[in-house]
């Protein structure tokens, strides 16, 4: 069995014969450069912030990073915090509240020899990979800092895009020479918002073993990684605010989806789901969890929980009954569950995430998650049994939910529509679950309707 311990002081000493050991500070200045930041008390500077997420006792707390950095030095030795390279609005890491992107950080796991190790280098130095700004010696695994020269701005537009590129490289980097873990279904897809261990706190193997950083190479622009990239269809070449209606053009087109939404900044209008999704979810990943996928299992869970309106506390309590189950699905020691894994994978119980695509669920879970089906019968079979069935409940006057019939495919994409003017097709796919080709057949044709 490997020794994490051993095997940390190993690579430890490996990295400081090749690479400059850099402090918490300087590290996180080279990331956020003087004038990020908010100075202390200075409200009127209406910058975004830093965001430290500090995990005691069984709480999570964030905490706010300023300009100054000083934050930085009060978690250091911490048993577990973590940061995400963006900045944003407000207290909370929401992707709503993100503001600027100014690295793409990936974790590297399954490294269980020197030979995997070394490899990683070996391939930036070969531009097999591109090579990294930072180099984070997080305990068990590697995170790569791909620093960028200026930061990107976090307009929603891009959040697709930047998590497609981060996939991209995810892929290309976590091959078959640098870890154990090159299989499709063992990789690791990280969110573009996922926050790693915070420089200068413990890593998971405990006090005396840090996180640090080493500076390997210089900052980069999207172009550099665009070059990459196995999929050139994932490239992105501009970052500029793309809509196709200014706000003024919305609020004439939409005057009642302006004041609801900008005016009086209500909540997205969406669909609510029925539990039976949050439950078949909680009792499938019992049964297929594995390790490496264990987080984002439990971010599902809290999506979903959102999804269907159960509450925080609630998906908090069943998150952390999973704790000793998730844990034991491996004796490996760098492969842990922990309660601050399970809380950490919880701040996805946000509505940015309702809408979470099965695809993508798929990729991230490493769980086949199917279509509804109608019981493997034909379209026009399951409608006749659905109809003679309805037609019998009549008949003996049994009570019904809808005596009309369920609402009509069209119907539902104009109820759609009305409670969110400003949507698009694809969002109206999510959440409705309606197939695409059915979708666009009603889409345009709200113009000819009238309430």
């Amino acid at each position: 069995m490997l020794n994490c311990k051993k095997f940390y002081r190993e690579k430890e000493e490996w990295l400081n014969q090749f690479f400059e050991e850099v402090s918490p500070v300087e590290f996180y200045r080279d990331i956020f450069p003087v004038g990020s930041f908010e100075r202390e008390k200075r409200y009127d500077d209406e910058k975004a912030n830093g965001i430290v997420t500090v995990f005691e006792d069984g709480i999570a707390q964030n905490r706010i990073v300023l300009d100054d950095l000083k934050m930085i030095d009060e978690v250091r030795g911490a048993e577990f915090t973590i940061m995400s390279p963006i900045s944003y609005f407000g207290r909370n890491r929401t992707s709503k509240n993100a503001r600027w992107l100014y690295a793409i950080a990936i974790d590297l796991d399954g490294i269980i020899a020197m030979k995997y190790f070394r490899n990683v280098f070996h391939q930036m130095s070969n531009d097999i990979i591109p090579t990294c700004t930072y180099a984070v010696h997080s305990g068990n695994g590697l995170h790569l800092y791909y620093v960028f020269e200026k930061p990107i701005p976090m307009y929603h537009h891009l959040h697709k895009k930047l998590r497609e590129l981060k996939y991209d490289l995810i892929y290309k980097i976590w091959n078959k020479y640098n870890t154990v873990k090159y299989e499709k279904e063992q990789i690791q897809f990280q969110s573009i918002f996922q926050g790693f261990r915070v420089v200068g706190t413990q890593s998971k193997l405990g006090n005396k073993y840090p996180v640090k950083a080493y500076r390997v190479g210089s900052k980069m622009t999207l172009d550099y990684l665009n070059g990459f990239l196995l999929d050139q269809s994932k490239a992105i070449h501009s970052t500029d605010y793309q809509s196709d209606l200014t706000l003024e053009q919305a609020k004439k087109k939409y005057p009642e989806w302006y004041e609801r939404r900008i005016e009086k900044k209500a909540p997205k209008g969406r669909w609510v789901v029925k539990r039976d999704l949050y439950d078949w979810w909680y009792k499938k990943i019992q049964l297929e969890a594995r390790p490496g996928h264990r987080y984002y299992c439990l971010a599902v869970l809290a999506s979903y929980a959102i999804k269907c309106n159960i509450d925080k506390a609630e998906v908090t309590k069943d998150a952390l009954a999973l704790v000793p189950y998730f844990d034991s699905i491996s004796d490996l020691e760098h492969e842990q569950f922990t309660e601050e894994d399970a809380l950490a994978a919880i701040g996805f119980y946000e509505e940015d995430y309702v809408s979470y695509p099965r695809a993508e669920i798929e990729r991230v879970t490493g769980i086949s998650v199917p279509p509804n089906k109608r019981n493997y019968l034909k379209q026009s079979q399951h409608l006749y049994l659905a109809r003679r069935r309805k037609e019998d409940m009549k008949a003996i006057e049994l009570p019904m939910k809808n005596p009309e019939g369920r609402p009509s495919k069209e119907s539902i994409v104009r109820e759609w529509q009305k409670m969110n003017p400003n949507g698009k097709p694809k969002e109206c796919i999510e959440d409705t679950g309606l197939s695409k080709n059915t979708v666009y057949k009603w889409w345009n044709r709200g113009e000819e309707w009238s309430d």
